[in-house]
């Protein structure tokens, strides 16, 4: 039985869909291009100005903003740490006396040793522990939903609240920690009273609070890896450990090395910790170069100063945000 003259060959190609079902963007859009075509030269410009304006326009509300809360705070920042502030006199210019006075403070260098540390143990810690979570999650046949969930859960908690806790657990007399050491016959210690423990305990903290949204991150990563590499290297004889070393962790080495530059920018402006459990003590142990800036502005009541060493830390995080932002550029061009 021969086709119908008005049935479609099989090899013929597709018909267009016909203006009636074509959608209303697809019409608008389609109608724009044709009305495009038409335009002369110096038309065409001035579309093309025009589209970018329109743009600008639908940008405007968010600059607006930020320029309002993020930039103008900055500049501000930067000509206040030239001027003697203390909100009720009027402002005075003082040239680079507030940075010398900052330099000169016995502080100034305390604080700044003890955000280094902060930094160096919350890297041995904190960039380590997340790590290691997500690698023995990410083997587990069974239960990954409820460990995920587990270690993510002081993300969730408020952070005075995290605080509380963890004041508790310190707690030389009745803590958590004091009462296991004597279980097995050991000492006591004064945690947060010690200059020597008081600084890692703080570690501890930071580490616990935040270890779960580090270990997501690392979890998203390992995901991305192929199975046909594990498949490969398993066929090859490899076994867990020469699978790890060869090729979990070059695969997220990109990841691992964003999370460094991010959580070192993170740890230098430690405040809430040492500023809701240990006051900046005992003998200025827990002392950070946020909690110094202030003390500068609101117990001193001077801005200026506070301003100044501001600038400073503004500078050192401004040289890491710069080694992100390379380091996501060339993650960008590697995609």
């Amino acid at each position: 039985m021969s086709r119908s003259s008005s049935s479609p060959s099989p090899l013929s190609p597709p018909r267009e869909p016909a203006p009636a079902l074509m959608s209303g963007a697809g019409l608008l859009a389609a109608r724009g291009e044709q009305a495009h075509r038409r335009l002369g030269p110096l038309s065409r410009r001035l579309w093309a100005l025009w589209r970018q304006v329109q743009g600008y326009l639908f940008l405007l509300p968010a600059l607006l903003i930020f320029a309002l809360f993020v930039w103008y705070p900055v500049v501000l920042g930067f000509v206040m740490s030239f001027q003697s502030v203390d909100l009720i006199n009027p402002a005075t210019w003082v040239g680079w006396t507030n940075y010398r006075h900052v330099l000169a403070d016995p502080l100034f260098a305390i604080a700044w040793r003890n955000t280094l540390a902060f930094t160096g143990y919350a890297l041995l810690f904190g960039y380590v522990v997340p790590l290691v979570l997500a690698l023995a999650i990410n083997e587990m046949r069974h239960g990954k939903s409820y460990f995920r969930l587990a270690f993510y859960l002081p993300v969730m908690l408020p952070p005075i609240v995290t605080v509380f806790l963890w004041r508790w657990m310190y707690d030389p007399d009745a803590g958590l920690l004091n009462a296991l050491l004597s279980l097995v016959h050991l000492p006591g210690r004064l945690w947060l009273e010690d200059p020597q423990t008081a600084l890692p305990a703080l570690v501890v903290v930071a580490t616990w609070s935040a270890a779960g949204s580090t270990m997501l991150v690392y979890l998203a990563a390992l995901q991305g890896v192929p199975a046909s590499l594990y498949e490969a290297a398993e066929i090859d004889g490899a076994g867990f450990w020469h699978r790890l070393w060869h090729v979990t962790l070059p695969c997220i080495r990109p990841i691992m090395l964003l999370m460094l530059v991010l959580q070192i920018i993170a740890t230098m402006q430690v405040f809430i910790e040492p500023f809701t459990i240990t006051g900046g003590g005992p003998q200025h142990a827990t002392l950070s170069v946020l909690l110094l800036i202030y003390t500068y502005a609101f117990q001193n009541a001077d801005f200026g100063e506070a301003s100044a060493l501001s600038v400073m830390l503004f500078l050192v995080l401004a040289a890491f945000a710069l080694v992100y932002m390379r380091m996501t550029s060339r993650l960008l061009q590697g995609d």
